[in-house]
């Protein structure tokens, strides 16, 4: 197989890469230059953003398979797409559930409603309609039987450069009394990149198309069940203090970003991040390995670079301080 990534140097891509190399696949990556590709991936360089910036791509190369990651103006896909619909069998775009309107009702699924406004040759303008418009340049250059719409909700594992689990790995590495936003029994649903990436491919080599929900079933895994892995993983003397999340809240704390990946129960915001219907993707072939696996792993990695997680600068920051954190420590201890 012939697999050209679009990025391919970073978390999703890198993943991909990977996977790609390791059943026997040749494998070209279209990037710009700034991080090195896995060992075995043939470069080509690029800018989609800059006038020209797919000359490279334009001077030849058929493929099986594209595999698109790109989050920002949707007609960077698009001109890419029109580029490669007679060059490559299958387009892949890495979408995000994040396409759907909101709020969504428990267990919705890929037939859910998507965001309005979003087009093919936008301009950037938000995340959702972003990753929408994405999807809309993929089906209009490739068609429906040849575009796959991998709707990614949180991706965790070894190489992220958004920061949520290094996060708290670093965290709860540092020891001490750990904020730990309840309930313990929290459902959560993401995906390892690594579970990801696999799927990617082999729905291409299955000819899968069309839309799907990639993220592990509901209740996949616990919030006090990452945390206590964490805790497992670093060996430090962390205290998880699991406190009630309107004590969380009432200190200021975000969902999401203050403490990564939590946020609180019984809310529009927990149901569409983590009560997703995902049989449809499970019955294609995704296979999630468990938390205790995705948390060892990337604590391992982030050894190997050095302790620090790389961070992309086009996201906000992730963590809570620990000034507003031994405040809401205080608040549950007496609330």
């Amino acid at each position: 197989m012939r697999l050209l990534l679009l990025g391919g140097t970073e978390f999703v891509g890198r993943a991909v890469a990977e996977a790609a190399l390791a059943h026997g696949w040749d494998v070209t990556a279209f990037h710009r230059g700034r991080h090195a590709p896995v060992a075995g991936v043939r470069s080509l360089h690029g800018d989609r953003t800059a006038p020209d910036g797919l000359t490279a791509l334009a001077e030849g190369g058929e493929w099986d398979l594209v595999v698109d990651t790109w989050s920002a103006a949707p007609r960077a896909v698009r001109d890419t797409a029109r580029l490669l619909r007679d060059r490559a069998d299958r387009y892949a775009y890495v979408s995000s559930r994040s396409v759907y309107a909101w709020p969504q009702p428990p267990g919705f699924d890929e037939q859910a409603p998507v965001v309005e406004g979003a087009f093919a040759d936008a301009d950037q303008t938000d995340y959702a309609r972003d990753k929408r418009g994405g999807e809309l340049a993929v089906l209009d250059a490739f068609g429906t039987d040849r575009s796959l719409l991998a709707r990614a909700g949180l991706i965790l594992g070894p190489y992220e450069n958004i920061g949520r689990l290094p996060w708290w790995l670093g965290r709860i590495a540092r020891g001490g009394p750990v904020l730990a936003p309840g309930p313990r029994d929290l459902p959560l649903q993401y995906v390892d990149v690594r579970d990801l990436a696999e799927w990617v491919l082999e729905a291409h080599v299955t000819g899968r198309s069309g839309p799907y929900n990639l993220v592990s079933p509901p209740g996949h895994t616990t919030m006090g069940e990452l945390l206590d892995a964490c805790v497992a993983v670093t060996g430090s003397d962390a205290e998880l203090r699991w406190t009630d999340p309107d004590i969380v809240l009432d200190a200021g704390i975000a969902p999401w970003t203050g403490l990564p990946v939590w946020v609180p129960p019984d809310t529009d915001l927990h149901t569409t991040l983590h009560d997703g219907d995902t049989s449809r993707a499970a019955a294609a072939g995704l296979r999630c390995r468990p938390v205790t696996e995705t948390v060892a792993d990337t604590w391992r990695w982030m050894g190997e670079i050095g302790g620090v997680a790389p961070q992309r600068p086009d996201r906000p920051v992730v963590g809570v301080d620990p000034e507003t954190e031994a405040k809401a420590l205080a608040a549950g201890a007496h609330g």
